[in-house]
């Protein structure tokens, strides 16, 4: 505010005691009708206000009665996870509203509101929370596995008994979801434990399928087919040493052979010159020695070297050679036999002793080449065979390279498909024990430690506080109105106001004359308003207290 022009604009002089007590004096009914005011509402809302029952239940989670080290759970989830997950099943429109209909919660509401306002009240009334955990002496807190289920409701026993529900629908559904997610978890692997079955039977069927279309070419059978090799090599040398000596044999036995028909051709008919006749028969001793020596030397070329290597067809050149120079002179001495036997016919003993014996060696001599014949055939077709064989052999192992890429890869991918097939039976058996746990009853459950207490007082309204704070409320309003006024006012009030905004002396003072009439006319008035103020605050007051007794009676 602007100060009036030809004015001075005065500052206040400071107050004492005795100014703020003249303040009170002269706004006393500013001061009290506010605080009585306060008085009077506080007490009709303290006592209109319907009393409030809180009714409590405690659960725990108790552990499984098989300890996990043997049976392992299904669940995985931490206890507070589950108590908000059947906590939002438990608090869901349906069932709450079943709760409130069979119940007839919030009657007055029903009529006035929707349903799904007075869903949302009654889930804020209901209150979820983890009881307080212990402390240890190393002042560390111990997790806490206990909750508390409270429900604020103006009926006591209807709290008492929304509260039993709530705690029936928490040791039911706690039950329903860890038997459900068991039986989810089972089922679960027990398909994936299928599914792992049939791609390791088709991995192995490939597997299988691989082995036998490269058998013996695979690379964990390449020491078997070197170890048959070395096997078949050592019976090879034995077979051409056999051949060696069979062939040998065989060559003793046919030079004994000629050396018996000679005798009985010398038998037959003399020869006419004895020393010729031995000396043909040292040369051809000595040609039948060489020939010997030549087939066993070719023998032993031939399993070195091949057929069209130098030393094979030089040393088979002299063997053809030496067995002509042979069929000439044998050809020679039988011509020379002959003509001597046709000359002397006549004279020649046939039925001797000596005849008749070197007859018997004959035959022997021939029996035996027959069977040395027979010997080394059999030697030599096992001899072809085993060559063949190792020919095999030797393609087997220069075709596992080529085989052991797809192998590796094939043996690989049923290692892996095996070993997830084992982990998953392992989890299935195991998932299963867990299972018939929670189907006994066995695994971990809810215990109900407190029952669902009976509340005995209201917890809301603070009525005592409630009648305090309204008291003190309407205190300093009244203070505040009465300081409003107070510098409102711009007048002197006294003596002290003259002094200080006059700087004059005070000779002395007249009372402020009124009329008596009017003084008392006032005075009956305030008394009256006064009176009928405080009648009216006492029976509204006195009512509501009687109200609030009268309904809870």
């Amino acid at each position: 505010m602007q100060p009036v022009p030809g004015t001075y604009s005065i500052p206040r002089r400071p107050m004492d005691f005795e100014d703020y007590v003249d303040i009170l004096r002269r706004h006393a009914n500013w001061i009290v009708g506010p605080l009585f005011a306060g008085l009077v509402i506080s007490v009709v809302v303290a006592f209109l206000w319907p009393d409030t029952y809180v009714s409590e239940a405690i659960i725990r989670f108790t552990p499984p009665k098989v300890p996990e080290k043997y049976v392992s759970t299904n669940v995985n989830t931490q206890a507070d996870q589950r108590i908000n997950a059947m906590a939002q099943t438990i608090l869901s429109r349906t069932n709450l509203e079943d709760t409130i209909n069979a119940l007839g919660l919030y009657p007055s509401k029903r009529n006035r509101v929707p349903i799904e306002d007075i869903i949302e009240d009654m889930r804020k009334d209901i209150k979820i929370v983890e009881v307080t955990p212990l402390r240890t002496q190393e002042s560390a807190f111990i997790r806490s596995t206990a909750f508390r289920i409270q429900f604020a409701y103006q009926d006591r026993f209807l709290a008492q008994k929304v509260v039993q529900k709530i705690v029936r629908d928490f040791l039911d559904q706690n039950i329903t979801d860890r038997d459900a997610q068991s039986k989810m978890t089972t089922e679960f692997l027990a398909d994936a434990t299928e599914a792992a079955k049939r791609d390791l039977d088709n991995i192995e069927a490939k597997l299988t399928a691989y082995k036998m279309a490269h058998a013996g070419t695979l690379p964990d059978q390449l020491e078997a087919n070197y170890q048959q090799m070395r096997t078949l090599e050592a019976r090879l040398e034995s077979v051409n040493a056999s051949i060696n000596r069979v062939t040998q044999d065989k060559l003793n036995l046919e030079s004994s052979l000629r050396i018996f028909r000679e005798q009985r051709q010398a038998l037959a008919a003399a020869p006419s010159s004895p020393v010729e006749s031995a000396v043909a028969n040292e040369r051809l001793l000595a040609l039948e020695k060489q020939i010997l020596s030549l087939e066993a030397n070719l023998t032993a070329m031939r399993q070195h070297y091949r057929e069209s290597h130098p030393d094979v067809q030089r040393t088979e050149a002299e063997l053809a050679s030496a067995k002509n120079r042979r069929d000439e002179m044998l050809a020679e001495e039988r011509k020379r036999s002959q003509t001597a036997a046709a000359k002397k016919a006549d004279t020649t003993p046939i039925n001797t002793p000596q005849a008749r014996e070197l007859e018997a060696n004959i035959q022997r001599a021939q029996d035996l080449i027959r069977a040395k014949e027979s010997e080394l055939q059999q030697y030599v077709k096992e001899q072809v065979q085993i060559q063949d064989a190792l020919k095999r052999y030797q393609q087997r192992i220069e075709s596992v390279p080529l085989a052991e890429r797809d192998y590796i890869a094939l043996l690989r991918e049923y290692n892996l498909a095996k070993q997830r097939y084992d982990d998953l039976s392992m989890k299935k058996a195991n998932s299963q024990l867990a299972t018939d746990l929670e189907v006994r009853n066995q695994g971990e459950s809810l215990e109900l430690i407190d029952v669902a207490s009976l509340p005995k007082t209201p917890t809301e309204p603070k009525r005592w506080l409630i009648i305090l704070l309204g008291t003190l409320l309407g205190l300093v309003v009244g203070l505040f109105l009465a300081g409003g006024r107070e510098i409102r006012d711009t007048s002197l009030k006294n003596l002290k106001d003259v002094r200080a905004y006059t700087n004059l002396a005070i000779l002395g003072s007249v009372p402020l004359l009124e009329n008596d009439l009017v003084v008392k006319r006032k005075r009956r008035l305030v008394w009256l308003a006064w009176s009928s103020a405080t009648i009216v605050g006492f029976l509204v007051m006195i009512g509501s207290v009687y109200y609030y007794y009268t309904k809870s009676a």
